[in-house]
């Protein structure tokens, strides 16, 4: 028999009930070393869009620049979906708003009091405290994005953080009004990279922009970038960029890197 958590047990079911196409078919593990690394096996046999996994435990999660993602067993989300879009590779740093944005938006239907927000360039937070991360991953053929590999890690159920993430991380369960379900979070989230993703890999990030906007977790806040760079954030362009205006006037445009909010 197929393993699958008792909480979970509904999904496929949700996702039918939505008319969604993503999260199927869906693998959920007891145990891998990362979820990305499922999807990206699988892409290379032909996996279909959509296709999913999703594991109680990773042995080896990561997130941007290697770090390692830690996750309690059956507590939280973490999950890699397949996504087959046509796509040029100067739109990559878009997809990465775009799940995050997604992922906003599910944190905050579950958390509708809560202060949710998008933290470029792929993060999102609750009062500036990490409760989701995003990884995608691409695989290219002819210098053409042929595969894209969404990770996503979100804390749902945990309350209580090791000691030196305890004021840098959250989770949904500590602002939801009544305790949050796992399968309705990857039902809302894969709702919105449904409708989202095909259309920011075609067009850009305008059809989006406005909503990225209104929940930029950066904007009007004084950031420091990794290449020491300070400022003011003036919020994300069109091409997916951070801007930050200098202490001198002049405005940066930052396509990738960490940026630290200055207290």
């Amino acid at each position: 028999m197929a393993f699958m958590p008792p909480d979970l047990a509904n999904l496929p079911s949700l996702l039918r009930q939505r008319g969604l196409t993503v999260g199927t078919p869906l693998t959920v593990l007891e145990e891998t070393t990362s979820t990305n690394d499922e999807a990206k096996r699988a892409a290379k046999n032909g996996a279909t869009h959509g296709a999913t996994w999703m594991s109680e435990r990773q042995t080896a999660g990561r997130g941007r620049q290697g770090r390692q993602w830690v996750s309690p067993p059956g507590e939280n989300i973490l999950l890699s979906m397949l996504a087959r879009v046509a796509c040029p590779p100067r739109r990559l740093p878009l997809l990465s708003l775009v799940v995050g944005l997604a992922a906003r938006d599910a944190v905050a239907r579950s958390a509708p009091q809560a202060d949710v927000r998008v933290k470029w360039p792929n993060d999102v937070v609750i009062d500036g405290r990490k409760v989701c991360g995003i990884l995608v991953e691409a695989q290219f053929a002819a210098s053409q994005v042929e595969a894209l590999i969404l990770g996503v890690g979100m804390n749902v159920h945990t309350r209580a953080f090791p000691d030196e993430i305890r004021e840098l991380a959250t989770s949904v369960a500590l602002h939801a009004p009544e305790p949050p379900s796992r399968a309705t979070l990857v039902v809302d989230l894969f709702e919105a990279l449904e409708r989202d993703l095909p259309l920011v890999a075609a067009r850009g990030l305008a059809p989006v922009h406005a909503r990225l906007e209104a929940v930029d977790a950066l904007r009007g806040k004084r950031v420091r970038s990794d290449q020491d760079v300070a400022g003011i954030a003036e919020g994300i362009d069109d091409e997916g960029r951070l801007m930050v205006r200098r202490d001198d006037g002049v405005l940066e445009r930052f396509v990738a890197g960490e940026v630290h909010l200055l207290r």
